[in-house]
């Protein structure tokens, strides 16, 4: 696993992560339990901080990254994401918050300042732009994204099933790996 230190601070990981060898991280990167980062995975912490909730999922190829503190803006933006959360291959997450349950799809960019909110489709291919709120319980698509329409009670409930699922699959590489 490549985890480095960048001005002596390592990434923390709690019990139970996976963090494929493929996959890079440096800096003040903490990663809640249960937590899956899977292969070529480039994760940096090194500008400001990147915070992983509980049972969420990275996967292939997928870039995260934060913005430094500057005049403008005293805190920067780190990148918060939170429990239950799937990001789908080749995404791109930078300096934003994604809150509980949510599916980012696909090669789907989130820029600075972007908050999502619980419950929430992120179609991929989906961009969403510099300080937009998606509400939550909604889909999300396109370039730039627009509300589509409010999820059903089966793609809420999908939303944590997909983190279960990777709990699973974690487990099962774990299990193989060591």
């Amino acid at each position: 696993m490549a985890l480095h230190a960048y001005k002596g601070i390592t990434p923390t990981l709690a019990e139970n992560c996976y963090i494929d060898n493929s996959a890079v991280l440096y800096g003040d990167i903490t990663l809640g339990k249960d937590t899956s980062i899977w292969p070529l995975v480039a994760a940096r912490g090194d500008v400001n901080h990147i915070r992983i909730g509980e049972r969420t999922n990275v996967q292939d190829g997928s870039v995260l990254h934060v913005t430094r503190t500057s005049e403008r803006f005293p805190a920067g933006f780190p990148l918060i994401i939170g429990d239950d959360v799937t990001i789908g291959h080749k995404c791109m997450l930078h300096g934003c918050t994604l809150g509980n349950r949510i599916l980012v799809g696909m090669g789907a960019i989130i820029m600075d300042g972007a908050v999502i909110e619980d419950d929430v489709f992120i179609g991929a291919g989906t961009v969403v732009p510099p300080n937009k709120v998606l509400e939550s319980g909604y889909l999300y698509v396109g370039n730039p994204m627009t509300q589509r329409r409010k999820l059903t009670d089966d793609e809420v409930s999908f939303l944590k099933q997909s983190a279960v699922n990777y709990v699973k699959l974690k487990n099962e590489y774990i299990d193989e790996h060591g």
